[in-house]
Order: structure tokens, then C-alpha cells, then sequence
């Protein structure tokens, strides 16, 4: 069993940075890949960034230049650095984490964290 815990999330002004957090804890499972999404109000989750677990990376185009995903393996933990906010980042951020467990493919979501940037 996956259990996640986001941190970081906050209000910030236009222009601003905030580093999100996610750590993963339980037993019974390795991690592949950890991703971040977004849900803005009335609309669908979507990818906001994945790192596998070679660390190879993909953005959003929306964010690109902008955020940057990165993991901690020894700590099950992934974080999204978030520069040049802009009111359009304002969302709910939830962590998504794929697991193998056994021979058995799975996946946890996090809580989620509020991001609110002002303009």
C-alpha cells in the first residue's frame, strides 16, 4: 500500500515560485514513474510533469522553461520547482506515483495542494 503526502502549495503573487513536495511511503512496492497534474476549477486533471525512474522528464508545453520535476529515490520523494508563476497556475496539484506491486502494475494520487497566484 502507497501512502502520499504533498506539501508546498500556497498563495503567491504573479511572478513568484513555490517547490511542491510529494513523499511516498509504505512497503511492498517499487516506484517507476512520478508525475505532477493540475485540476483548475471545472476542468479535467492534466499532466503538469513526469520523471521516470531513469529520470527522464516530460513537461507540459504550458510549463516548460518554467517548472522542473526532479526525485529523491532514497527519500520516495518528488519535487516541482515552480518559477514565473502566472495567474493561470492557479490549480489544485496532485502527485500521481506508478507502482509495481508483485507482478502487478498500480498507481496512488496524492491529496492534493492549492495553488493560488495572483495577479
Amino acid at each position: 500500500q502507497v501512502q502520499l503526502v504533498e506539501s508546498g502549495g500556497g498563495l503567491v503573487q504573479a511572478g513568484g515560485s513555490l517547490n511542491l513536495s510529494c513523499a511516498a511511503s509504505g512497503r511492498g512496492y517499487s516506484i517507476n514513474a512520478m508525475g505532477w497534474y493540475l485540476q483548475a476549477p471545472g476542468k479535467q486533471r492534466e499532466l503538469v510533469a513526469k520523471i521516470m525512474s531513469g529520470g527522464s522528464t516530460n513537461y507540459a508545453d504550458s510549463v516548460k522553461g518554467r517548472f522542473t520535476i526532479s526525485r529523491d529515490n532514497a527519500k520516495n520523494t518528488v519535487y516541482l520547482q515552480m518559477n514565473s508563476l502566472k495567474p493561470e497556475d492557479t490549480a489544485v496539484y496532485y502527485c500521481k506515483v506508478e507502482v509495481v506491486v508483485g507482478r502487478n502494475a498500480a498507481h496512488a494520487w496524492g491529496q492534493g495542494t492549492v495553488v493560488t497566484v495572483s495577479s
